[in-house]
Parts: C-alpha cells; structure tokens; sequence
C-alpha cells in the first residue's frame, strides 16, 4: 500500500488527468443536459481542456527529467571515449609497472631463498638433505675432514647403490705450504681452544696431515667405484668458510658449529656460489689422481702402499713422518671421525 501511495505521490498529474478522461467518458454517457446550470457539452469542453492541460504539464515535466539524464549520457560518452584514446598509453604504464613489480619480486626471492641455519641439529639435517639425490658435490673449505669422515662415505654408498656416476670437486689447504697450514692451525684456535669431536688440538703438523688424509681418501675411493669422477685441489690460501654444493643447496659453514647459511638451486646466490667454487678450484694446484692409477692401495692401506701412493701423486710425504705418522694419516683416511660429533 505504501508503494502505491508513493507511486500516486511522483504522478499526481497523470493520475489527476486520467480520473478526469475517465469522469468525462461518464457524464458524456449519463449526464443530463444542464449539470449544476451549466450546459453538457461546454463542461465538457472546460474539462477536456484541463485534462489535455495536465497531460502536457505531466509530458513536459517527463522531458525536464530527461534532458540530465541525456546531458548525464553525453558526458558519460565523452568520458569513456577520453579513456579509451588514453588506454594504449595507460596500458603502456601498466606494462613497466609489472615489470618493476616483477623485478622486485626477484630480487626479494633471492633474498628470502638465502635462510639462516641455527644449532647443530639444523645444519646437520640440511647437510643431509643436500647429499639425498644428488649427482654432484662441491666443497671448498679448509681440510675436508667433515666431507671425508660423512660426505664422501654417504655419497659414495648412495651412488654404488644406485648404480649412478658421481662427480666430486674438492679443494682444500696444501699440506706441503707450511705458511698456510700455520695460518690454519693458529686460526682454528683463536676461535677455540678445546678440542673438536675427534678429541685433537688444532696444531700445524695436524692441520697438515688432516689434508693429506684426505687426498688418501680420495684416491682409495676413486680406486675402489669407477663412477667416481673426483677431481682435488690444493689451495696456498685459508678461507673461513666452508662451501658445500650440492645438484640442489649450498650450504655455507663457518667455526661456530651453530650458524650457517643455506640457498637453493635457482636463486642468484646459489648460481654465483657455483661459478665462485668453479673458478676457485681452476686457480688451485691440481692433484693428479689419475697419476697414481698404477699405484693401488688396498683396503687396509698399508705404510709403504701410502708412502708409494704419495709418490705417484707428487706428492711425498715429508721425511719427518715415521710409520706411526703414516698409520695415524691412514686412519683419518678410512676411519675419519665426525668433528662435530657430541
């Protein structure tokens, strides 16, 4: 009822002008002659022309209302046609925005793919993600008695399995630079003074055979799977980091067992990290393993197998060194311990 009176409010003269057409059709039909002294026919006349009067009044009030309305069109049109003649270019702005946001984007996954490691236990199982499923491993560090002691064990026992060729790129401190197996040592313990997983102080005659275990166990795993590509540099400078690649991460460590740094194949830091490793190892002294092919070690190496392995490498151990020496060489070799074992 509400919307009924409403409707009779907005069109009062219509609704006026249609009660008087329909009470004109009646007298015409019904009334006398003479209505209140008055003839028929001329009150008739006066109320058609009211009728006709209101009828323009209610048309042109229609026109009034719709000349804004196609005032609102017309300049609703010019607009749209504005927008439409400025849309390549709009689209042209949209266009170097994306590729701003884009960009940003980039740049800010590079960042977040590069993630912190806190505690042992974190970094040990990133380490061990790495080794799983992987065809490749870099290291580049000081040396290499975490890589022989797990890395290559693990990596070698998961490629024999699975019967697939491995490459390994290792480089490490040279054993016969004094300078540099010094500067390791005295590095070592500045940073701590107690002795690492394996129960040994970090000395220079340590630091030295630490390396020259480590070329053993290239060698005795390079003779014993074929699929092994391994390839070993011996470097004249120390760094304090250590890198370790893998076919998917590369895990950056340093002395504080409980820090590291971790990226992922695909990000700009794990890109350079590979081509910095590349170019590393192309600039150390190459250990020539192939060299010492003739030269065969069994699996218990004996003193003189190792003493002879040494010298087919270029490698001959100094005349300092007794069997006890050799023997302790040969023992980090094949029986490395974890230093960063509880």
């Amino acid at each position: 009822m509400g919307k009924f009176v409403a409707w009779v409010g907005k069109n009062a003269d219509g609704v006026i002008a249609l009660v008087l057409a329909v009470f004109i059709a009646f007298l015409g039909l019904t009334a006398s002659d003479q209505i209140m002294g008055q003839p028929k026919s001329e009150l008739i006349s006066g109320v058609t022309l009211l009728v006709l009067g209101l009828l323009t009044a209610a048309i042109l009030r229609d026109r009034w209302r719709q000349e804004p309305m196609e005032e609102t069109i017309r300049e609703n049109f010019r607009t749209t046609s504005g927008a439409l003649a400025d849309l390549p270019e709009r689209l042209d702005r949209l266009t170097r925005l994306e590729t701003v946001v884009e960009s940003a984007r980039r740049v800010l996954d590079d960042l977040q793919v590069v993630q912190v490691l806190n505690g042992s236990d974190e970094i040990a199982e990133a380490l061990a993600e790495a080794r799983r499923s992987t065809d490749r491993w870099y290291f580049k560090g000081g040396t290499g008695t975490y890589v022989r002691a797990v890395t290559l064990p693990e990596l070698v026992g998961a490629a024999r399995r699975e019967r697939k060729a491995l490459l390994v790129r290792l480089e490490i401190i040279d054993p016969t630079h004094i300078g540099v197996c010094e500067a390791y040592g005295r590095f070592r313990r500045s940073v701590s003074d107690a002795p690492d997983g394996t129960g040994e102080y970090w000395t220079v005659d340590r630091t030295r055979k630490e390396s020259y275990a480590t070329i053993l166990a290239a060698s005795w795993y390079r003779q014993r799977f074929s699929l092994l590509d391994i390839h070993l540099g011996l470097s004249a400078t120390m760094t304090t980091f250590r890198w370790d690649l893998s076919a998917n991460h590369v895990i950056i460590t340093v002395e504080d067992p409980n820090r590291a740094l971790m990226s992922r194949r695909g990000s700009f830091y794990y890109d350079h990290c590979a081509t910095e490793l590349i170019a590393s190892l192309d600039q150390a002294r190459r250990v020539p393993l192939e060299s010492a092919k003739a030269t065969q070690v069994g699996d218990e190496p004996t003193v003189d197998e190792v003493r002879k392995l040494f010298e087919a490498l270029g490698l001959g151990l100094p005349r300092s060194y007794g069997d006890r020496d050799v023997v302790e060489i040969i023992r980090k070799a094949i029986r490395a311990k974890n230093p960063y074992s509880a």
